[in-house]
């Protein structure tokens, strides 16, 4: 008899839970799915009454269920009393930023280490996807480098859960417009974006972010010069337009910060996609938004969480908010696109829905806030095959109670995911 040998055991142990893992994640080649909901949201319009088939992590069918039998051993999920809906695309987060009355933005840049942020970031990440956002754009690293690149391509070999991402890097900033500031000229800190001027440079540094693996160039148009002060414009026009033109000839494309009527306008004609923010946004200035195709990414839930973290109780409007939803009023009023997303990161991930809410709450139809979060976005971020539930689409799915485009709130309790059509979350299975 061959003596107890407790390293093989533990060897053979471990063999067996990673293959036990694996095994969990995968389905059996031309795996069928048929979801049966009381109700499908296919990314422009409600429909009752229809089924969804899958095959693999493509959609095959959707439309009336008379209109296609049901495939034998294909799997049936009942999804009674819920709407099914293409997979939220989040437009606007910092998965390597957690709430600013938990730890301050400065002590984030500072205080932790870019591995403790990745490793949050992880945690925010599938947070984010068991919340129903399948794809996430990430607008910047605020000063942990190209973590969010590692983390694009972490959810990518499957080694963590996740969304879809699409990543920004660190970002580019004027020099000397963006911080942590108030230090003496002695002392150096980690910036929470990229500095650089003139012409050469910010070409340069362009390229050599979209080289580290940024899906496109996030630039500041404007910023605080000084800690307290209001933003003005930071980069010249001829600045803005050579980053433009250096991400157009890469293949990618440019996007803003940007909340002052100056900035704003500079970064339109400078050809950005989206404005991120625009507080400050006049008439004019969405007007010439609409005109070029330029979306706007308000960030609500942001300025919201700000006011909370400093007192407000919700109730009588403070003088950002009162300045926030006017501006919203008139991008509504202009024409220009309004896209979903909120700025998560100032608050908690997992929350996005606070910014679905909100977009409501300031005057947007809910009907139309689903088509923002859904085949709005898809089309602003050049994803041909999501946001739709449609055949040939890609299988991100996700399920709420009740018709969201009735109830935005609904979106608060998704209990369903389904990510390239693989089952991510469903809380309410079959017996």
């Amino acid at each position: 008899m061959k003596p107890f040998n407790r390293t093989n055991m533990f060897i053979t142990r471990g063999k067996f839970l990673v293959l036990s893992f694996l095994l969990s994640f995968l389905q059996p080649l031309n795996a069928q799915i048929l979801l049966r909901p009381d109700r499908v949201f296919d990314g422009f319009e409600m429909h009752s009454q229809w089924v969804v088939l899958l095959q693999d992590a493509t959609i095959q069918y959707a439309g009336p269920a008379d209109g296609v039998s049901q495939p034998s051993g294909a799997e049936v999920i009942d999804l009674k009393g819920m709407t099914l809906m293409p997979g939220l695309i989040e437009g606007h987060s910092h998965l390597l930023l957690h709430p600013y009355n938990e730890t301050p933005w400065n002590d984030q840049v500072l205080r932790e280490s870019p591995a403790e942020r990745a490793i949050r970031g992880g945690v925010h990440a599938q947070k984010s996807l068991r919340a129903g956002i399948t794809t996430m754009r990430d607008l910047g690293s605020e000063g942990a480098g190209y973590a969010d690149v590692a983390l694009k391509k972490a959810i990518e070999e499957g080694i963590i859960p996740g969304p879809r991402l699409l990543v920004a890097g660190p970002a580019i900033v004027a020099t000397g417009a963006y911080g942590p500031k108030g230090f003496h000229e002695g002392v150096k800190v980690p910036l929470g974006a990229e500095a650089a001027s003139g012409v050469p440079e910010v070409i340069e540094t362009a390229r050599r972010q979209l080289g580290g693996g940024a899906d496109f160039i996030k630039i500041y148009a404007d910023y605080r010069w000084t800690p307290g002060a209001a933003s003005q414009p930071t980069f010249l026009s001829e600045e803005l337009e050579a980053m433009v033109e250096a991400a157009q000839s890469a293949g990618k494309y440019a996007v803003a910060h940007a909340s002052t009527p100056e900035g704003m306008k500079r970064a339109v004609l400078a050809g950005v996609e989206t404005i991120e923010h625009g507080d400050g946004g006049t008439t004019a200035v969405f007007r010439l938004m609409e005109e070029r195709g330029v979306v706007l990414f308000p960030t609500l839930a942001a300025g919201d969480a700000i006011e909370r973290y400093r007192g407000w109780d919700g109730t009588a409007d403070t003088e950002r908010i009162e300045k926030k939803k006017e501006s919203f009023r008139m991008a509504l009023e202009s024409g220009v696109t309004i896209g979903f997303g909120g700025d998560v990161g100032v608050y908690p991930h997992g929350e996005n829905y606070r910014e679905l809410e909100l977009m409501v709450a300031y005057g947007m139809p809910p009907l139309d806030v689903l088509k923002s979060a859904t085949s709005g976005n898809a089309r602003t971020f050049h994803l041909g095959n999501l946001g739709q539930v449609r055949k040939g689409y890609l299988g991100d799915l996700i399920g709420v109670p009740g018709d969201p485009s009735r109830n935005i709130r609904a979106l608060r309790e998704v209990s369903f995911v389904m990510l390239d059509g693989k089952i991510i979350r469903n809380d309410f299975r079959n017996p």
